[in-house]
C-alpha cells in the first residue's frame, strides 16, 4: 500500500520574483512623510536609519540593526579611522541589498569632531554618505 501517489513526477522548476522594496519616504526638516518609493532612494533613507540608531539601544529594532559608532567619540585619531570601516560593514551587513561600502575619507574641520564620507554601494545603485563624530 503506497501512501504517495506513483508516478507523480516532482521535478519543479521554480521562480524567484524580485519583490519591490517600497518605503515611506522621511522628509526629515518637515518631520513627516512625504510618500513612498523604492529603489535608491529607499537605500539611502535606510541607510540613514541604520547610521542614526545606536545598536541594542531601542528594543523597536533587533539586536542586528543600527550602529555602534557613539563610544568612538574621544578616542584616539588612529583608533577611529580604522574602525569606523568595520563598523559601518558591520551596520549595513544585515540589510542583503548593501553590497558593500567604499572609499572612506576622514577629515577634520575641527578639534572636537571629524567627518567621515564614504560610497554605499547597493543593489539599486551608490550613493555618497557622511558620518560625523
Amino acid at each position: 500500500m503506497a501512501v504517495l501517489p506513483e508516478n507523480t513526477d516532482f521535478q519543479m522548476s521554480l521562480e524567484s520574483a524580485k519583490k519591490p522594496t517600497y518605503t515611506f519616504i522621511i522628509d526629515w526638516s518637515a518631520r513627516q512623510i512625504s510618500g513612498m518609493d523604492s529603489g535608491l532612494a529607499a537605500m539611502r533613507q535606510a541607510a540613514e536609519i541604520i547610521l542614526q540608531n545606536e545598536r541594542f539601544r531601542w528594543q523597536i529594532y533587533s539586536s542586528d540593526f543600527g550602529s555602534e559608532l557613539e563610544d568612538l567619540a574621544g578616542e584616539e585619531y588612529d583608533y577611529i579611522v580604522s574602525e569606523i570601516p568595520r563598523r559601518i560593514k558591520e551596520a549595513f551587513s544585515s540589510d542583503k541589498r548593501f553590497l558593500s561600502t567604499e572609499n572612506f575619507v576622514f577629515s577634520e574641520p575641527g578639534e572636537d569632531h571629524m567627518i567621515c564620507t564614504f560610497d554605499v554601494v547597493t543593489v539599486f545603485g551608490s550613493f555618497r554618505k557622511e558620518v560625523t563624530l
